[in-house]
């Protein structure tokens, strides 16, 4: 790390003039780059997948592609067999043909199917699947929606007002995919970093770390459009970049400051004090920003090239950062780092008497601090058993509006919320085929009915479509079991017969990404503990980050699992129901970034601890100095990657509320719980075993195996 300072400084203009025109370039580019990002979920190869692939090129509808439906509760004494109400239909389905060309509809008027009808006759739908719009925006077909919508204003049935819902009705009604942007989330989130970074620094130093940020993420956000060119990135990297790339260009520009301030307070001037900190904090950064790079590359191990594109795409935050920090950030330290500390009100030259007597007491009252800190974690990671991965309640998407009052009408008339994401099954047997197998799967447990419409749009040759209506939405469980029923019953028709529509593609998913989870964990796992044990020349500390972080992600899941799933917050919080279920990407990705997001804070502290500890050779002491060093450091941090996260929640979109919502959680709970009171506990607690590394180890770790020291355990 000297060598490449000494390098870098040498040759300062250059270093400057490359990151200034990589900035100009990603900001003049970087609406092209978040416009070539895929919104596509899908599991290549999958049942659900291959057969909604068919559907649309045989259809050129539905698939994964959710309906709209209109809905009508007839008024009392009417039902929807009376002549009057079929010629009413009729006409409602004229008029959604007109708003949604080539779209295809079928009701009771055209099927004199009970499927469409609840058990009293009193509320009847009907169900358009518009053709896919290539240009939505997260895949809301808000033109569709919106069509529909003004094309039935003002229409009636005997009366009854026409309600037209659906699932990107109902996401139409919250913003859609609107919103304002990620940019403008990022720029919240710096006006709170700032904040913080002033409080921290108390001099002009505050806008270094800013400045840092901006050239990483605009850096970033240009290699991500040069690689969208050869690869399809997913939309969920415009986020990461945006508001974690914020978060971890601070964190590491945070660090080396303050070991830059310390070194000055010690009395190194000009280029010395700029090397002392690299030799140190630089080195730290670069471990850091290694394991989030690994925590989200190890996404290549699952089969779904959406993920795998995360993972190639996220790992440039981290490393991106990571250059920024140990190139840039030396020269401008070294250029104009003295002028901006002014005023200097914080001296770096003693620990932060705040920590340090924070850090006296944990080890004085470790066995308690330990013991009431793992307590509340595992706790959380109880309530993270029931985690159910899936679809998301359709009714946290809307929570007023012509869209919810027809899901409300089909709920209160029995019809279900299942509506609104049909089963559709696929037969090679023609419309007799598909006939039988709606009949069926009409009466199974939890299925409201099924239909076979028949006619050139919902047969074409051999290839014709049935939709099954389950009851509950997919997202609940026993929306599931009603799907894994009629996947079923439809299975044992043949190879000729295959289940698609968007529940049982979301079910194909969930079941790929967590049959292969433990792959995931299991490498991020081993080669964070390879970096870390070479990082502090030990055995016992790398394994217990890694149980901790383990451990923290859970504790975030379960935090997910009661405010969201369980709804004890979100209504509070958000007024949006509970989900019943956590949308199946979310926990993946919240383990991804939070494994190697909060072994930033680990590798703050404990390389700090581990340098205190070869000077001292007292654990005790090494863990007072160097969380009296580092806490206020890492608290710092994780206020500003909470409001991050923060700014990311104000979204329209409940997902990605749902998301900032664990990473929020997880990285107040990390900085707080785990690094401020549990490691520096367990720390204390484990004495000279944390210095654990066998000769055997530091062979092949490649690393000089530390001189043994007297220090007891517990001491």
């Amino acid at each position: 790390m000297v060598a490449a300072t000494r390098w870098v400084l040498a040759h300062r203009r250059c270093v400057v003039g490359v990151w200034v025109l990589l900035t100009l370039a990603g900001a003049a580019t970087v609406n092209a780059a978040t416009r070539s990002f895929s919104t596509a979920f899908t599991v290549p190869g999958s049942e659900g997948y291959t057969t909604n692939v068919q559907i649309v090129r045989t259809f050129h509808s539905g698939g994964n592609n959710a309906p709209l439906l209109a809905v009508i509760h007839l008024p009392p004494g009417a039902t929807a067999t009376r002549p009057l109400v079929q010629d009413g239909l009729k006409a409602v389905a004229a008029r959604l043909r007109t708003a949604l060309p080539g779209a295809r509809i079928a009701s009771y008027a055209s099927t004199h199917s009970p499927a469409f009808v609840s058990r009293d006759g009193q509320t009847t739908f009907l169900i358009a699947d518009p053709l896919p719009d290539p240009h939505a925006s997260f895949g809301v077909n808000t033109a569709a929606a919106k069509a529909a919508t003004a094309a039935l204003a003002h229409t009636t049935v005997l009366g009854a007002p026409v309600q037209v819902t659906g699932v990107d009705a109902l996401q139409n009604a919250t913003g859609g995919g609107g919103g304002p942007g990620v940019l403008v989330e990022s720029v919240l989130g710096g006006v709170g970093a700032l904040a913080v970074l002033a409080v921290v620094f108390a001099s002009l130093l505050a806008i270094v770390p800013i400045l840092m940020a901006i050239v990483a993420i605009m850096t970033t956000f240009l290699v991500l459009y040069g690689v969208a060119q050869l690869l399809s990135v997913s939309f969920i990297v415009e986020f990461l970049v945006g508001l974690i790339g914020l978060g971890v260009a601070i964190d590491y520009s945070l660090l080396v400051i303050v070991r830059w301030r310390e070194q000055r307070a010690r009395g190194a001037v000009g280029e010395a004090a700029v090397i002392e900190a690299m030799s140190t904090a630089g080195r730290a950064v670069a471990f850091s920003g290694s394991t989030v790079a690994i925590g989200l590359l190890a996404l290549i191990v699952l089969p779904l090239p959406f993920l795998r594109s995360i993972g190639l795409a996220g790992m440039l935050i981290p490393l991106v950062s990571v250059l920024v920090a140990i190139t840039l950030l030396p020269v401008l330290l070294l250029g104009v780092g003295e002028r901006l500390d002014w005023p200097h009100r914080r001296s770096e030259v003693t620990a932060g008497r705040r920590w340090t007597a924070w850090a006296r007491a944990t080890v004085r009252l470790r066995w308690p601090a330990a013991i009431g800190a793992l307590a509340l974690l595992i706790a959380l990671v109880i309530a993270a058993t029931s985690l159910n991965p899936g679809t998301s309640n359709v009714n946290t998407l809307a929570r007023s509006g012509e869209a919810h009052a027809g899901l409300e009408t089909l709920n209160a008339a029995g019809i279900g919320a299942g509506a609104l994401q049909p089963i559709e099954i696929l037969s090679d047997g023609g419309q007799a085929g598909a006939r039988r197998v709606a009949a069926a799967v009409a009466h199974l447990p939890g299925v409201h009915g099924a239909v076979a419409p028949g006619g050139p749009a919902w047969e074409h040759g051999r290839l014709a479509l049935a939709d099954a209506f389950t009851v509950a939405d997919p997202a609940t469980a026993a929306g599931a079991a009603a799907l894994n029923r009629v996947i079923a019953a439809a299975r044992r028709f043949g190879p000729g017969v295959r289940v698609g529509g968007t529940a049982a593609e979301s079910a194909d998913f969930v079941h790929v990404i967590y049959s292969h989870f433990p792959e995931m964990v299991a490498l991020i796992a081993v080669l964070t503990f390879l970096l870390l044990a070479r990082a502090f020349r030990s055995l016992i500390l790398p394994l217990k980050a890694v149980l901790l972080n383990v451990i923290s992600v859970g504790a975030a899941w379960g935090v997910m699992t009661l405010v969201w799933q369980d709804g004890h917050g979100s209504r509070l919080l958000y007024g949006i129901a509970p989900t019943h279920a956590i949308t199946s990407w979310i926990p993946l990705m919240v383990f991804a970034f939070l494994f190697g997001l909060s072994m930033d804070y680990e590798v703050f502290i404990l390389s700090r601890v581990r340098e205190e500890y070869d000077a001292s050779g007292s654990t005790d002491e090494a863990v007072t100095t160097g969380l009296g060093r580092t806490g206020r450091l890492v608290t710092s941090a994780a206020l500003i990657l909470f409001l991050a996260f923060i700014a990311l929640s104000s979204g329209p979109e409940t997902d990605i509320k749902v998301f900032a919502t664990g990473l929020a959680a997880g990285i107040l709970l990390d900085a707080t719980v785990i690094r401020a009171l549990l490691v520096p506990a367990l720390v204390s607690l484990l004495g000279r075993w944390n210095w654990w590394l066998p000769e055997w180890s530091a062979r092949l770790l490649r690393i000089s195996a530390p001189p043994p020291r007297d220090d007891p355990v517990g001491a």
